[in-house]
């Protein structure tokens, strides 16, 4: 009698993340879709002011040679409380940089489970979907879900020559959000790409409340001394 051959198992997917922090709150994004971690005070003399009725959460724009990249507010864009910014993801492939509070850690993930039903609304467009790190749930961004193609259809509209000129004229001192970064020194980090990201699946409980608030996160916290990837180690 002949024994089946052994199957070989297939080797677990993982993708890298980071993990950081908007007004306290705790949010996760795959490196590979952050090109740039700088220090807000390296921006606070390239970034032009703009206005644009009804979209609050942008107010600055930077020119990168031939691009524009918008500056959204995370707090204004979550609803969550103000916040004095840090540091600022410029992330691939959008024309979006996000201003958070900084770096929790750089860790793994293995499984990205669908959105529960709780999240029903915005956020539906704001999350890949959520992921259990040491027995707390994170919810993991879409880089593109920060600015909509109707609302960067109306940032555009709002930077027509009219507009750019009065932009240019402004001769006062830096915007007010860049001042204080709260970081002494300044960097740029290049992040590496990784592996293509995983799939969403719905194989992890999570518990969810239907009443609660859209983003349910309140409160998680993770330990800093379970740290894979020191943030201190990035390069300065």
């Amino acid at each position: 009698m002949r024994l089946p051959a052994p199957t070989k198992s297939q080797p677990v997917r993982t993708e890298q993340i980071i993990l950081f922090r908007v007004s306290g709150q705790l949010f996760a994004v795959s490196s590979a879709s952050v090109k740039e971690v700088r220090s807000v005070d390296t921006l606070s003399g390239a970034a032009k002011e703009i206005a644009q009725a009804g979209l609050r959460k942008v107010r600055h724009i930077v020119q990168r040679g031939e691009h524009s990249l918008y500056v959204v507010n995370g707090a204004m864009h979550f609803g969550l409380p103000p916040f004095e910014p840090a540091l600022v993801f410029v992330l691939r492939h959008t024309r979006t940089a996000l201003l958070v509070d900084g770096i929790e850690k750089m860790t793994t993930m293995t499984r990205l489970q669908a959105l529960p039903q709780a999240f029903c609304n915005d956020e539906r467009d704001w999350y890949r979907g959520v992921t259990a790190l040491d027995q707390t749930v994170v919810p993991v961004v879409k880089p593109e879900g920060f600015l909509t193609p109707d609302e960067l259809f109306l940032l555009d509209s709002s930077l027509q020559p009219k507009d750019s000129d009065s932009a240019a004229s402004h001769t006062g001192g830096p915007p007010s959000v860049f001042e204080g970064g709260g970081l002494e020194s300044t960097f740029t980090t290049n992040l590496p790409s990784d592996p293509g990201p995983l799939e969403s699946t719905s194989d992890i409980p999570v518990d969810s409340d239907p009443g609660a608030a859209p983003l349910g996160f309140k409160g998680a916290g993770l330990d800093p001394t379970s740290t894979t990837i020191d943030p201190a180690s990035l390069p300065q």
